[in-house]
């Protein structure tokens, strides 16, 4: 059996578990601290770094993009008969999820509003990109879900936790991304991507006093024209 080994709060990690749920693909999974990587691990870690996928026969794979094109290689497609151009406009469009991944996981730890506005710079114009594209949905492949969908639900899905904690809405200015976010929830694969413990580690390392989500976000604050227009968690 495939085995993962995982950081809890990982998005990269999360990319590769919601994509094996996803398909239905059984996989074991360990939990290690990354402030004390066991030998172990650093043994088969080039990088030292999350996600890794131990393939059937023993080989460690690193790097979430190189994971996931395994994964699709080994097992069924989520989407079926697509062309070459439609498998890379998928690839292309992941990757647009996953460079963003961190710059998410620093906006989030912000001190003050000023700092996550900044941060957030990126990741608002990559939504607002998405929102370019999305066609009737409910996902990015219109009924089905498929590889781009798996990508961008980490951040669709810390999106949510941070409004449901702190009531910022994170895609107000993003009706579609909005929509797209709501269905990919309303799969179950978040919930089944993480472990039982998730939120409670998520919302102790991102939505605590230290943070500007964590103490609230102001609703004034949140719900202005500035606010909706938009100006290391894995080692």
């Amino acid at each position: 059996m495939i085995k993962i080994v995982s950081f809890k709060i990982c998005p990269f990690v999360q990319r590769v578990t919601a994509m094996l749920e996803a398909k239905n693909t059984p996989y074991e999974i360990d939990y290690i601290s990354l402030s004390d990587k066991p030998d172990w691990f650093l043994k088969l870690s080039p990088t030292g770094q999350v996600p890794l996928l131990v393939t059937e026969g023993g080989v460690a794979l690193f790097e979430s993009d190189a994971i996931v094109e395994y994964i699709d290689e080994v097992t069924e497609p989520l989407i079926n008969d697509q062309s070459a151009e439609d498998r890379a406009l998928q690839r292309a469009w992941s990757y647009q999820a996953s460079k963003h991944y961190l710059v998410q996981c620093s906006a989030m730890q912000s001190s003050d509003r000023g700092t996550y506005d900044t941060r957030m710079a990126k990741l608002r114009a990559a939504f607002g990109r998405v929102e370019a594209v999305l066609a009737d949905g409910p996902f990015f492949h219109e009924k089905t879900v498929g590889n781009v969908d798996m990508a961008w639900l980490p951040l669709l899905h810390r999106a949510q936790l941070v409004t449901e904690h702190s009531g910022y809405e994170v895609l107000r200015a993003f009706p579609k991304v909005k929509a797209w976010q709501q269905a990919v929830m309303q799969t179950g694969t978040p919930e089944k991507s993480v472990p039982d413990d998730f939120i409670s580690r998520f919302s102790d390392f991102y939505l605590g006093e230290h943070s500007w989500l964590g103490r609230g976000a102001p609703l004034d604050e949140t719900c202005s024209p500035k606010a909706a227009s938009g100006g290391g968690c894995c080692g």
